[in-house]
């Protein structure tokens, strides 16, 4: 409830223009373990807060949440995108962080997702995905990367490096989000929320600052870089196993 509170503050900064609001991974809890304890059903207070806020804001509202679907066995770290209309697509993060165990106490997702919103497709990752590049790799179905974090501080320069990276070779733009502070295990966090344009330019930066920010998407940007620039066309095939 707290935390609810916390990030209903911030609404209150958002300004006037915004189609969508970002929260990071596991922004109910924090990065947790304790999943038999802490997921929620997904008609819980979390999710119905966040049906409310989408609604009465007339906007998107996306992030992680530690959830227990009904069908499976285990909890699943899920990315959900909740739509002012009251629609809802998800997606369970698909590598999950084993130095952490978060392997032994989250299911693994099975689906690659891409959202379809207002002409943007948007392929969504939470945190660890952001090191797998043939599971986020392009295949002319997305424009927009966009995922939510706890990515501590003692890895920082990865971060940075590989969103960076994600949007160079995918042609398309790529947004982060992560945690600052210190968790309740004492691992620090410093933030670092950036966009970068399909050839890699900065958009944003954040740094170390907490707040509110934003970025603009110009929508048709990708496809005027992809056909200056169709690096594309020489990308090699492959076939994707998802057990």
């Amino acid at each position: 409830m707290a935390n609810r509170a916390h990030f209903d503050a911030y609404f209150e900064q958002l300004p006037e223009h915004c189609d969508v609001v970002v929260l990071p991974e596991m922004f109910a809890t924090g990065f947790t373990m304790a999943s038999s304890d802490q997921a929620e059903a997904w008609d819980g207070e979390t999710m119905t807060w966040l049906r409310q806020r989408a609604a009465e804001l007339g906007l998107v509202i996306c992030g992680s949440l530690a959830l227990q679907p009904q069908a499976a066995a285990q909890p699943v770290n899920r990315f959900v995108w909740v739509q002012p209309d009251g629609n809802v697509t998800h997606y369970d993060k698909r590598h999950r962080f084993r130095m952490a165990g978060e392997h032994e106490h989250y299911a693994a997702g099975a689906e690659r997702v891409v959202i379809n919103y207002r002409g943007l497709r948007i392929l969504p990752f939470v945190c660890y995905d952001l090191r797998f590049p043939v599971w986020l790799r392009n295949r002319c179905d997305y424009d927009l990367l966009l995922g939510v974090a706890n990515w501590p501080a003692a890895r920082q320069g990865a971060w940075d490096t590989l969103l960076r990276a994600r949007a160079i070779e995918n042609l398309a733009f790529s947004i982060g989000l992560n945690v600052i502070g210190t968790d309740g295990a004492g691992i620090a966090y410093s933030g670092g929320a950036a966009a970068f344009g399909p050839d890699g330019g900065e958009l944003l930066r954040a740094g170390d600052a907490d707040g509110v920010f934003t970025v603009d998407i110009d929508t048709e940007r990708v496809e005027r870089f992809r056909d200056s620039f169709p690096a594309w066309q020489d990308s090699d095939d492959f076939d994707l196993g998802v057990d």
